[in-house]
């Protein structure tokens, strides 16, 4: 699975990027934002038990808080990069977890897991399932955009949705009404009559075709580079020092 040096370098990455476009240093809210989103797929609380949720319950508001922060970060080209970094550890999370469950002859309905790696595992695969759903609803256009592209991700999902709606651990509230909801806004199953993505803004609806995005993309890193310039213009000429006065 993902170490701690994989997260760091993706970091790293995204960092670099921000730098080629001379943009300055991220502020503070997002650094928590990518740290939170980017920590969350990797570290799982480690379920202990079937009948005890409340380590469960802990994560899924973690995940919901960091959410909470990329939504209120409203620049889509941050968003953008942010989301494909995760997705791309989230869904490596989930194969690294499967291939663990079916070597141990795991079925999602047997008695649960006391090896530590298998419960390691059994957690990832029903955290990050339940977390993409959140994501997927949340950023519909933007998950669209790569898991439409993606088959492999298409089965590893439907492995995990199938796997968490056997555990007993979604059974009931609001967690198993976001697989529901999740599965029918990426087609994995057929829309209802009623179905409404409750997550779903006008903004969303504007971002219907890939051009519209696009659009809206070099928009977004025009105002941030018009933005940046006047912040410049506002310090004011840097005094700097030669190598002999210091």
């Amino acid at each position: 699975m993902w170490s701690v040096s994989a997260v760091i370098l993706a970091l790293a990455a995204f960092s670099s990027a921000d730098s080629d476009s001379q943009r300055p240093r991220h502020d503070s809210s997002l650094e928590i934002c990518i740290l939170l989103v980017y920590r969350l797929p990797f570290t799982p609380v480690v379920l202990t038990s079937l009948s005890d949720k409340r380590l469960f319950e802990t994560k899924r508001k973690d995940q919901l808080n960091a959410l909470k922060n990329l939504v209120e970060l409203n620049d889509i080209n941050q968003q953008y990069k942010i989301i494909d970094i995760m997705l791309k550890g989230l869904f490596k999370v989930l194969e690294d977890s499967r291939q663990i469950l079916v070597a141990a002859n795991m079925q999602p309905d047997d008695p649960f897991p006391m090896d530590d790696k298998i419960k390691e595992a059994y957690s990832h695969v029903v955290e990050n399932t339940a977390f993409f759903g959140d994501v997927a609803l949340r950023f519909p256009r933007i998950v669209h955009h790569y898991y439409d592209r993606n088959a492999d991700w298409g089965g590893l999902l439907r492995w995990g949705l199938n796997f968490c709606n056997q555990t007993g651990v979604f059974t009931g509230g609001a967690h198993q009404h976001v697989l529901t909801l999740m599965s029918q806004e990426l087609g994995i199953t057929e829309k209802s009559a009623d179905f409404l993505n409750p997550y779903r803004t006008e903004r969303d609806d504007v971002l219907h075709t890939a051009e519209a995005f696009q659009k809206i993309l070099r928009e977004e890193e025009k105002r941030r580079r018009k933005e940046e310039k006047r912040k410049e213009i506002r310090k004011g000429p840097r005094i700097s020092r030669s190598r002999s006065e210091l």
